[in-house]
């Protein structure tokens, strides 16, 4: 139909130079821009512009593959207002991610390490692992000690959020000199370096998402991504509440799609 239309269409422009002049060529042009307006504003159009937009720390996530996207897909969902059925995810995200970022912008970290606190505590100080990793993001003693942090039997300042953060900024970083990819890093904060390097080494990829990896550190970046989406596209996950002005991506005319 919208190829017949536009050969009509590409016709009269050549033999009716003025549409005003032909009222079945305005109509068929009407048609076009009309058929050209539906196919913009489908909901499969508005989700593959969205798509393409989504990024983890200014680098692109791969949602062309069909394994990406579905990985990536259920997480979403379960981050989802639909899932959670609560505002305590945004709440904890206004009080204390603007501090978090300022940090982390102070040591050059991508903006987007800060919803790691987020995935590991769920920015809660007293959470302590089975292995013993605690505070805010979940340092491990040893390396808490390494970046700058009293860990002892009076203190325990990873579960001070401002001291935390600095010592994962410079952990961070030095993964980064590592690793030379934020994607990789984020994976390497949840596995360690040393062993996703012995991944890396092993399976011959440096991509995380061609990576074989286990169950945790295969979905943490996933992880990091939805929240992401979620805490800065509200009105498109469900969180009505807090879309008080447009999502960061948003589309005229679009509906909550996921």
């Amino acid at each position: 139909m919208l190829l017949s239309v536009l050969i009509l269409s590409k016709l009269y422009s050549s033999t009716k130079p003025k549409a005003e002049e032909d009222p079945l060529r305005k109509a068929l042009l009407e048609q076009v821009e009309k058929r050209k307006a539906t196919l913009a504003l489908s909901p499969e159009k508005q989700k593959e512009a969205y798509y393409s937009s989504i990024t983890f720390a200014n680098e692109d996530v791969p949602l062309h593959s069909p394994a990406v996207e579905a990985k990536f897909e259920k997480y979403l969902a379960r981050f989802s207002y639909r899932n959670q059925q609560s505002y305590d995810l945004h709440k904890k995200a206004e009080k204390h991610l603007p501090k978090i970022a300022a940090i982390l912008k102070s040591h050059g970290i991508p903006e987007d390490f800060k919803y790691i606190p987020i995935i590991e505590s769920d920015m809660n100080p007293q959470i302590t692992s089975h292995k013993g990793a605690g505070g805010y993001w979940q340092f491990m003693p040893a390396t808490a000690r390494l970046y700058g942090l009293k860990v002892n039997g009076a203190v325990d300042e990873r579960k001070d959020l401002t001291k935390s953060t600095h010592a994962a900024a410079r952990y961070l970083k030095s993964l980064y000199q590592e690793f030379g990819d934020w994607t990789l890093v984020a994976a390497a904060y949840n596995v360690g370096g040393g062993s996703l390097k012995g991944t890396i080494r092993r399976q011959g990829v440096k991509d995380y998402y061609k990576l074989r990896l286990n169950q945790e550190t295969g979905s943490y970046v996933y992880k990091l991504v939805s929240v992401k989406q979620v805490i800065e596209n509200p009105y498109k996950h469900g969180y009505k509440r807090y879309a008080q002005q447009e999502d960061s991506y948003q589309n005229i005319s679009e509906r909550n799609l996921l």
